[in-house]
């Protein structure tokens, strides 16, 4: 089963790269980034955890994936993130908090609402400590070959 999720969320990312025109050459590896994050993620949520750790460490693998791929491809790490973060954004949880705060469910909009943000803060969270941790690294790297 899991499996055939990497597919549905590397075919959902292909079409992604296509509407937003990330470069020929980068849309493959760029949708495989999206369909590893759904794949961890999902693998991440039968373990038991819960959508935000499981979105961290989705975010996390792409982050780490990204950074890689930008250095094969030759392309910014921007071009691998944006579509391999897309299955991981909270959508549906936005959807459904408006909808109950139309309906005026404050309770259930409540939450829907912080389950959302957690979700879609833990993604930009573990966009910015790997990132950072990952320029560390490149910058004592070349402190080291440089010395």
């Amino acid at each position: 089963m899991n499996i055939l999720q990497l597919v549905i969320g590397l075919i959902a990312c292909v079409g992604f790269c296509i509407l937003v025109n990330v470069p020929k050459k980068a849309i493959i590896p760029a949708a495989a980034t999206g369909g590893i994050a759904w794949f961890v993620y999902q693998t991440a949520m039968t373990m038991g955890y819960s959508k935000a750790v499981a979105a961290f460490v989705a975010t996390c693998i792409v982050t780490i994936v990204s950074d890689i791929l930008s250095r094969k491809v030759k392309e910014a790490a921007t071009v691998f993130i944006i579509p391999g973060i897309l299955p991981l954004v909270p959508g549906s949880g936005m959807y459904y908090t408006m909808s109950a705060i139309i309906e005026s469910d404050y309770s259930t909009a409540g939450a829907i609402g912080t389950e959302t943000f957690f979700t879609a803060g833990s993604i930009a969270l573990a966009i910015l400590i790997v990132g950072s941790v990952l320029r560390l690294f490149t910058a004592v790297r070349k402190k080291i070959y440089w010395n």
